[in-house]
């Protein structure tokens, strides 16, 4: 059984476009306060999903440690493959 991933509600353009303009806004100490709430009010979008584009944005480019999305889609991809070969041992 697969479990399809819920639609995304904001394009691709727009969380570009909000991500770019929240990392450009907080490099500049006298904008970084509050950079991300407003820009989340500009476009019309809840501040903690902005905050997180932000924070993974970070993350891909360097700025902040954690998992990297291309990391995070590594992994997800190996677990996949884990399942599978364990299914396939457990029917064999």
């Amino acid at each position: 059984m697969r479990v399809l991933a819920a639609p995304r509600k904001y394009p691709d353009e727009l969380r570009e476009r909000a991500t770019r303009m929240a990392v450009d806004l907080r490099q500049d100490p006298a904008t970084k306060q509050g950079a991300i709430q407003r820009v989340a009010e500009q476009l019309g979008m809840h501040p903690e999903t902005l905050r997180n584009w932000v924070r993974q944005a970070e993350i891909d480019g360097g700025t902040r440690q954690g998992t990297t999305s291309a990391e995070a889609e590594r992994i997800a991809k190996l677990e996949q493959e884990n399942r599978e070969l364990r299914r396939a041992n457990h029917m064999a």
